[in-house]
């Protein structure tokens, strides 16, 4: 059974797969019990990508991307992940509804 923090950040996870119908299929798939062992390495790539984001091909969407990846497996990052990404959701809406007005 799943605890309510693990919910919390699937349901966050889906969030933002939501505006990109391509990513919603490999995001779920992404998340099954199975891909950890696909999960672990890519999250700790894009966290150390985006670690080194002084390189031109890297950037700093590397290092939310993969911790939000590892806080899959890592039952003590689900909460503050799923927390930073509904803040984030927040101040994007709020700064998207000042921009239309």
């Amino acid at each position: 059974m799943r605890d309510k923090d693990d919910r919390r950040l699937q349901r966050q996870i889906d969030m933002l797969a939501r505006p990109f119908p391509a990513l919603r299929g490999p995001a779920r798939a992404l998340r099954g019990r199975g891909w950890a062992i696909v999960r672990v390495p890519m999250a700790i790539a894009l966290i150390l990508g985006g670690i080194l984001s002084i390189l031109p091909f890297l950037g700093a969407w590397m290092l939310p991307l993969g911790v939000l990846l590892l806080a899959v497996d890592v039952p003590m990052l689900r909460r503050p992940a799923s927390a930073a990404v509904i803040h984030v959701r927040r101040w994007l809406s709020l700064r998207l509804r000042r921009f239309k007005k």
